[in-house]
Order: C-alpha cells, then sequence, then structure tokens
C-alpha cells in the first residue's frame, strides 16, 4: 500500500498579505480554484494502491485541514497535530509510527502541502517509478530537473546510476524489505524519466556562480523535499542516525490522546525532540538514498515572484488575479481579493490586495517581503497572523468596525453547526440575524430567532448561537465594553474540543 504523508505545518510568511501564520498559503486558492492542500491530494488520483493519507499539522490549523479535505473527497486516515513544530524529520517519524499501527509496513510518500505541479501525470510516473526501489529498502527523493541557475534552492548531485549497477525497478540489494524478487531488465532510460540515481551528495543554496556551475554540469537537482520509501526503513535510518529524536516521537504518539479525527501529540515529549530536517536527520547520512530526476513544472512558490512564473499569463507577461484594471503595465503580478486595483504604467512589480493590508514590491525585491512581516510582529498587529476574515470550525466571523468600547462583526455558522456554550466578562452584545435562523440559549432558556429579529447578551450571560437550518446562519455582532479581545472567552461547553 502507498500512503501519502502530507506536511501543512507551514507558515508561508513570504506570501505576505495573501498567507499569514494563522491562515497560511497551503489552505488558499493561490494558483488555481482549489487550495494547495486539496491539489496536493488531489493530483495523486489513479495511482495503484493508494491509502487514506496522513496529515501532519500544525494544532491551530486542524480545522482547516479536516474542512479542506472533506471538501476534496479526501478523508485522511489520521491528522497528527504538531504541538510545536520541530521540522521534518519528527513529523515523518510520527507518521512512520502511525502507518505501522494497523501492523502494515506501507511504502510512504511524503509531500509538501503548498508545492505546486503543473504535469500531474509526470509526478505519477516518477512515483510508480520509485515505488518498487522504494519497497526494496531504498529512500527515494525526488530531484528537479533545473532550467535555471537558481540560488534559493538546495541541491542533490546525483551519483551512479542504479540501472548501471544492476538495481532495476524490482532491486532487493541487502535492504531488509521482506519483498525479494528476481530482478527484472531495466526499462529504457531518459534523462528525466525512469531513471535513479543513487546521491552522492546534498550541497546546500548556491551564489549565483556555483549555481550556474551546477546546471553546466547536468548532474545537479533541485532538492524537492519530496521523498519515498518504507516506514520501517526510515524508522530504522532515524534510530541509528538519530535515536533521541526516535525516541522522543514514539513516547509523543503513545501518549497521545484522540479527539474526533485528530491525533493530539504529546506536548512534552514531541517538544523534546532535536528539531531537524529529513535531509539532515537522514538523508545526508544513509547508504540506502536515491534520487529520481523529475521535470513536472514544479515550484515551491516560495514567493510572490515565484507565483507570478507559474500563473497564466496575458501578451504583456501580466498574472491578473481578481477584480484588476491595467494600462500599459509589463511583466506584473496583480492580485486582488475584493476591491479593484487598477494599475498604470507599472513593470516588473507585485501588487496584492487584501480586506485589510495592501503590498506593493518590485517583483526583484519580494523576498524582503518576510521584512514587513517581522515588524508586524513586533508592533503586536493582527495582520502577521490573521485576515480581517476569521475561519473557526462552526463557520466564520470577520470584523467590520471597532473602537474603543465597541466592535461590530459579521458572523457566519454553518447549517447544523453550533458555537461553544459560553459567557464573557468584558463585554455585551446584541445579535442581529440578516439570514437564516439562529436557535439561541441563553442562561439555559432557547428560542429561535428569524430574519430582522436581534436579542442582546448581557455581560456574565452563558450562550451559545446554532444553526439549526439548512442554509448559512448571517448575523451581525455588536459587542460592547471596557475589553474586546478574542480571549475574553470563558467556554463551558465545546462541540470541538477548544478550552
Amino acid at each position: 500500500m502507498l500512503i501519502p504523508v502530507i506536511l501543512s505545518g507551514g507558515c508561508g510568511t513570504r506570501l505576505w498579505p495573501l498567507s499569514r501564520k494563522l491562515y497560511p498559503k497551503q489552505f488558499l486558492p493561490v494558483v488555481n480554484e482549489t487550495t494547495m492542500l486539496q491539489e496536493t491530494l488531489l493530483r495523486l488520483n489513479g495511482l495503484e494502491g493508494l491509502g487514506e493519507p496522513l496529515v501532519v499539522c500544525n494544532e491551530s490549523h486542524r480545522f482547516m485541514v479536516a474542512e479542506q479535505l472533506h471538501q476534496a473527497g479526501c478523508p485522511a486516515g489520521a491528522i497528527l497535530l504538531e504541538p510545536v513544530g520541530r521540522n521534518t524529520a519528527p513529523a515523518v517519524a510520527v507518521a512512520a509510527l502511525q502507518a505501522q499501527r494497523a501492523g502494515d509496513d506501507p511504502v510512504l510518500l511524503v509531500l509538501p502541502a503548498d508545492h505546486v505541479i503543473r504535469d500531474d501525470s509526470a509526478l505519477r510516473a516518477a512515483i510508480d517509478f520509485g515505488n518498487p526501489l522504494a519497497a526494496a529498502g531504498r529512500l527515494i527523493t525526488f530531484g528537479i530537473v533545473p532550467d535555471k541557475p537558481e540560488t534559493g534552492y538546495g541541491y542533490i548531485r546525483a551519483g551512479a546510476s542504479l540501472a548501471e549497477r544492476g538495481m532495476g525497478g524490482t532491486e532487493c540489494a541487502n535492504f531488509h524489505s521482506g519483498c525479494c524478487q528476481e530482478n527484472s531488465a531495466p526499462r529504457p532510460s531518459s534523462p528525466v524519466r525512469d531513471t535513479a540515481f543513487e546521491v552522492a551528495q546534498f550541497v546546500e543554496k548556491p551564489d549565483q556562480t556555483t549555481a550556474e556551475a551546477y546546471l553546466a554540469a547536468g548532474d545537479y537537482y533541485w532538492n524537492s523535499g519530496m521523498f519515498l520509501f518504507r516506514a520501517s526503513r526510515y524508522l530504522e535510518e532515524l534510530e541509528k542516525f538519530a535515536p533521541e529524536m526516535l525516541a522522543c516521537c514514539r513516547q509523543a504518539l503513545a501518549k497521545a490522546q484522540t479527539d474526533l479525527d485528530f491525533v493530539r501529540l504529546d506536548e512534552e515529549a514531541f517538544a523534546a525532540s532535536p528539531k531537524d530536517s529529513i535531509d539532515y536527520a537522514v538523508m545526508e547520512k544513509t547508504d540506502a538514498a536515491a534520487v529520481i530526476p523529475l521535470d513536472a513544472g514544479w515550484s515551491d512558490v516560495g514567493s510572490w515572484s515565484a507565483l507570478w512564473e507559474v500563473g497564466p499569463s496575458d501578451a504583456s507577461g501580466n498574472v491578473l488575479r481578481g477584480d484588476v484594471l491595467i494600462e500599459d503595465a509589463r511583466n506584473c503580478y496583480l492580485h486582488s481579493s475584493g476591491r479593484m486595483v487598477a494599475a498604470v504604467g507599472l513593470q516588473d512589480h507585485v501588487v496584492v490586495e487584501t480586506a485589510d493590508a495592501v503590498l506593493v514590491a518590485a517583483r526583484d525585491r519580494v523576498q524582503d517581503v518576510k521584512g514587513i512581516v517581522a515588524q508586524l510582529k513586533e508592533q503586536g498587529r493582527g495582520e502577521a497572523l490573521l485576515h480581517r476574515r476569521v475561519n473557526r470550525p462552526w463557520g466564520s466571523y470577520e470584523c467590520i468596525d471597532q473602537a474603543e468600547r465597541f466592535k461590530v462583526k459579521r458572523i457566519t455558522v454553518h447549517p447544523g453547526a453550533s458555537l461553544s456554550l459560553q459567557k464573557h466578562y468584558h463585554r455585551a452584545e446584541h445579535w442581529v440575524v440578516v439570514k437564516g435562523t439562529a436557535r439561541i440559549t441563553k442562561d439555559g432558556e432557547s428560542f429561535t430567532l428569524s430574519e430582522n429579529q436581534s436579542t442582546c447578551i448581557p455581560l456574565g450571560v452563558t450562550h451559545r448561537l446554532e444553526n439549526p437550518g439548512i442554509i448559512p446562519l448571517e448575523l451581525i455582532e455588536v459587542q460592547s465594553g471596557s475589553y474586546l479581545g478574542e480571549d475574553d472567552i470563558v467556554r463551558v461547553e465545546d462541540t470541538y474540543g477548544r478550552g
């Protein structure tokens, strides 16, 4: 069986203001109509023996992951919640341990949730080719065939061809696979398909001159961060090279709590794990590593300029998304989330509009967006964390207006969903229903409100809001009081297990 392991713990701050810490790029439709997380799973359709995915994500993103998997029709085998980020090696370790709980030893296909691949069939072909190698004990990484001297990626230098060493697609060369078969004749190969090489070296991000030399050499590939290996083989190598990490991961999973569809890793045990990537912890040290070249229109979408490169452009090289008008603009990325964006005489620029922020940057300076995010964090501004519209497991809310002692929100509740039974110590609330039907619980009394009806929730009163209908419930909430922060919520009871 082939189990996808989707790594969804990143924050994507270089795509600010669209991507934010609590709503990062993998949950956004930054290239197509579906989100990057959904595309990561949907592009695997057609692979043989594909099992339900394991998703490793930040605990604060758990409901977005669950909802997006549901929307894509991709139920998860488990959603593993990281209480703290420890990089990719521990994340994959807990996924491998989880995959073995059923008594199986599947091949794991490790994929970041925030990559763009334009040729899905080429990716599937590379996975199909690598699967027998992984089943036989190889630890496979996919090396992207470079088309330019890129300084923003690490590289992998390929060594000897496995086919030349007599290690074909059903290799059984002393790798604890338990599935030995006779070697078959190697398939016809090309530089970028049905070819696998031993890994000679992992190298760090180069300078421009070195990157040009790598491109000219022809045996260097971009490090994609995608892997294929048996769960047991990864854990064996981790035991050999990072035993403390594996011990912490075993303990974190052994002490984990199951909550709805989520596996909550034990915080103390997981936080004690060393923080390291798969490359540093295992791939650079093992003698079982192999690289399969991949030419599939790959990008890690690490910046706005990368989105400009992969997006559909007009005759002047502009990539336009949303309500955008241009006059004499060339080679620009222009994105509107709501308001109209108009650009005149721009060249090689990025303009991104959201409800609460606008980014304007030269296209060759977009990596410096992280400096703006750092300033926002230093100033304690919410624009680094959230959008004006905030998603919750029951729906969403959007702040429309606020001042010192009041705040106005637009709240949307999904059909059949409910907020927690809660109370506030510092604010009162006034609710006006504008669409749908609301069921209100207030001090133990329940009643319904329909459009244009309202109610008041006095300070300190226990209350709950529910949507008993079949259409989304929308209401306007007016808060008033001495403190209007989101942490002034005392949850008495909650369907979603929040404290």
